[in-house]
Order: structure tokens, then sequence, then C-alpha cells
């Protein structure tokens, strides 16, 4: 797992207008990179949610906002358009972000094991490092939290 203190691993992803977007495209700038699960599920719903609500603070902190899942980005537009998700989604369908940064793990339900992203959220700085880490987290309390840390 990634540490504070480590470069991010670099990456770039189709948004969900299919346009490639890179982790380099916003040097200078803090990013918030969160993954989650799947699009249109209620946990990752109430998550983006929660971080659309909050985009205008983020954006008055200088903060770049960035989900990324497995989906499709024609599977993004739709998530987006239906709930109104004013910030980036990156498709990653070939799990190269998610492998990268860590957040490909065994998970299990009810008894089952299966492999899948761990809802984590990750703060970068303008250099590029990690600043924080935020395993596990919990998708209603998830951008409040970034923006507690954020504000300092």
């Amino acid at each position: 797992m990634l540490e504070a203190g480590m470069k991010a691993p670099a990456f770039t992803l189709p948004d969900k207008e299919g346009n490639l977007v890179s982790l380099s495209d916003f040097a200078g700038k803090r990013v918030v990179l969160y993954f989650y699960p799947k699009d249109n599920t209620p946990g990752c719903t109430r998550q983006a949610c929660a971080f659309a609500a909050a985009y205008e603070e983020f954006k008055t902190l200088e903060a770049v906002v960035i989900g990324i899942s497995r989906d499709s980005a024609a599977s993004h537009q739709k998530f987006a358009d239906k709930h109104g998700l004013p910030f980036i989604l990156l498709s990653d369908p070939e799990l190269t972000a998610i492998q990268a940064y860590g957040v490909w793990q065994e998970k299990k339900l009810y008894g089952k094991v299966s492999m899948g992203v761990v809802r984590t959220t990750f703060v970068i700085d303008g250099h590029g490092v990690i600043e924080k880490v935020m395993p596990k987290v919990k998708p209603d309390t998830n951008a409040e939290e970034v923006l507690s840390y954020l504000r300092g």
C-alpha cells in the first residue's frame, strides 16, 4: 500500500467523454483521488453525491477531485448525468491505476471472497507526492473528512 511521502504513481486514463487525463495535468494543484467500486451502486452514489455537494468548497481550497473505478466511460457519463457530478471520473477497466495505487484487494462479502476495489482516497500535493492516504473510507463521511484535512 502506498503511504504519505511517496511519489504518487503516474496514470493516463479516459474520462467520461473519452478524453485522456493524466495525473501530471494537475501539476501545481492538490488532487483528491478517490477509488470506488462501481457506478450507480448505493454506497458509491452516496459518496459521489457528497463530493458533488462539497465541490465548490473543494474548488475554493484549490483541490481537483477525481474519481476512478473500473466502469466504462459511457457508464461514467450516465452516472455523472444522472447525479449531476461536476468532477472528473476516470475509467480504469484494465486496472492500471487501481493496481498501481494498491486498491485492488481481496474483499469478503457474505462469506464470499472476491477481488475488488477497496474504497480508498489519496490526497496528492502539487508536486505529485502523496500527502494523505485514507484507506477503507465510508461513503457517507469521506468527502467531509477530506475537506476537514484540506482545511488544516
